[in-house]
């Protein structure tokens, strides 16, 4: 295929309930503004403007009628949410067969990491334009890395030269991220982000530096700094 012929897809898994966080409602639909969470992750996505669709994975939910009509002119589509995250991220992918080649691009977004940069997002997809594989946003570690025992005594200090922490988005070509999660779920191996199912199965992914204002939500504390990087970021 040529490459003006590569078509670029995002999918969001947005199926957790977010136990860890404590809150009466998943933390993708807690309010940052007067959007929610999952919405600036959207929005962020939506900033891309070779994005040909979107799907959203997720389970039922009564925020979801309003974010669905609020979007209704772009591109959405909606897939079941799976029992982890893998499985949510195939199903999106299984949501987007009929749509997509096998080259073409899939943006993999975590619903909880709104504050995304729209620079970091062209960086990625420039970065790996004619790369074979795909990549992943990601900072260096900066502090000083220790392992620990069951008693939280210290067994080593950990290198910390090559070390990154890794965000996302994730973008890998399609049908390299179906068969490599496909097999990694066959395989039985516990797949905590996608590059890893594409490490597994053989393949090295780029790590592309973004910005460490791409934080997860994952506590109340955390939505007060993300609403001070959407400020700073002039999109609150």
């Amino acid at each position: 295929a040529m490459k003006n012929d590569i078509a670029y897809w995002a999918i969001v898994p947005a199926a957790g309930f977010g136990h860890r966080l404590g809150a009466p409602v998943p933390k993708q639909f807690l309010e940052l503004g007067r959007r929610t969470v999952l919405e600036h992750s959207l929005e962020s996505l939506w900033s891309i403007p070779q994005l040909k669709g979107l799907v959203l994975v997720s389970h039922g939910h009564p925020a979801l009628a309003s974010i669905l009509e609020r979007y209704a002119e772009h591109n959405m589509i909606r897939a079941p949410g799976g029992p982890e995250r893998c499985h949510s991220v195939l199903n999106g992918l299984v949501a987007l067969s009929e749509l997509v080649n096998e080259d073409d691009w899939v943006l993999v977004h975590d619903a909880a990491r709104p504050c995304v940069r729209h620079h970091d997002l062209h960086v990625l997809i420039n970065k790996l334009a004619t790369h074979a594989v795909g990549g992943l946003l990601g900072t260096p570690v900066s502090d000083t890395m220790k392992r620990t025992d069951e008693q939280c005594l210290i067994s080593a200090t950990v290198e910390r030269r090559g070390l990154w922490h890794a965000l996302t988005p994730q973008m890998f070509r399609y049908g390299l991220l179906k068969t490599a999660l496909e097999t990694a779920l066959g395989d039985g191996y516990e797949v905590t982000d996608e590059a890893s199912a594409v490490e597994h199965a053989g393949y090295q992914p780029l790590m592309i530096e973004g910005h460490a204002d791409n934080i997860k939500i994952t506590q109340v504390e955390d939505l007060q700094l993300a609403e001070f990087f959407l400020q700073l970021q002039g999109r609150l």
